[in-house]
């Protein structure tokens, strides 16, 4: 879907800071809005969009169980 969203998950990744999974969530709702740059309107809505985003993604990847080949 967007290509400049990297996976964050081993072993992929080995540290994943939250700068990752801001830039990731950005990206996303950058892609799903259609907005690179949001109306002033449209700014809380897209900021709070980026934060839950960001915040189930860093769930998510707390709960992975990754199997990282030895």
């Amino acid at each position: 879907m967007c290509r400049s969203i990297k996976t964050l998950r081993p072993p992929y990744l080995e540290q994943v800071t939250e700068e990752d999974t801001q830039a990731a969530a950005l990206q996303y709702v950058r892609k799903i809005s259609g907005f690179r740059k949001p109306s002033v309107a449209n700014q809380k809505a897209f900021d709070k969009a980026v934060r839950d985003i960001a915040r189930a993604s860093d769930r998510l990847l707390a709960s992975l169980e990754v199997r990282v080949p030895a």
